[in-house]
């Protein structure tokens, strides 16, 4: 049984390949809002290395963010179209919760929201300890001086642990992205509203 984890919320595109609790490829491709032209590349060379299709997955996670507005839809977007049309499970996780998962001890996930906020959460070996949210970055780092710091561009996954914490979404169309904010777009048009 194979399955393809998969998120595009950070600066780093994360793709790997599972089959039966080994990981057999792991991909960490960092860009800078170019992850589109990786995201289906990656995927397609993964299967092949292994010689198998994408109807040969058994399931499939993909991380929800938060995290950039268009990466987050990218990986969304492929995690919908690969199991919307074939009997292959989607799971979602936090893309939070996937950055931390190859941690022991005190950790803080953070993935940069802009003027010095962050989307974050802390976590003790792997495990959410408080709420996703976004915070002032000095301020939350300063709660837990001790934790080790996980930016969008330093994280290991453990994809084990990711396939295990992952939440079966029965209806692969419903999949949706966690923002955690509305976009700038999305700001303006209900302040013209009111």
């Amino acid at each position: 049984m194979y399955t393809l984890i998969i998120d595009s919320a950070t600066k780093v595109l994360y793709e790997a390949l599972v089959k039966d609790d080994v990981v057999i490829d792991e991909r960490y491709i960092s860009g800078q809002n170019d992850h589109a032209k990786n995201i289906l590349v990656a995927l397609d060379d993964m299967l092949k290395k292994e010689g198998i299709k994408v109807s040969d997955l058994s399931s499939v996670v993909c991380g929800i963010g938060p995290g950039s507005y268009t990466g987050v839809r990218m990986a969304v977007t492929v995690a919908k179209m690969i199991c919307a049309f074939m009997p292959i499970k989607l799971y979602e996780i936090s893309t939070l919760d996937l950055m931390a998962s190859g941690t022991s001890g005190q950790a803080l996930a953070m993935i940069d929201s802009r003027r010095g906020n962050a989307f974050c959460a802390c976590y003790n070996d792997g495990v959410r300890v408080d709420d996703e949210r976004i915070r002032n970055q000095a301020e939350y780092k300063a709660l837990y001086p001790n934790a080790t710091i996980l930016t969008e561009l330093e994280y290991k996954v453990d994809a084990i642990r990711v396939i295990k914490c992952a939440k079966l979404h029965e209806n692969a169309h419903s999949l949706e992205p966690n923002y955690l904010q509305e976009t700038e777009a999305e700001r303006n048009l209900h302040a013209k509203e009111n």
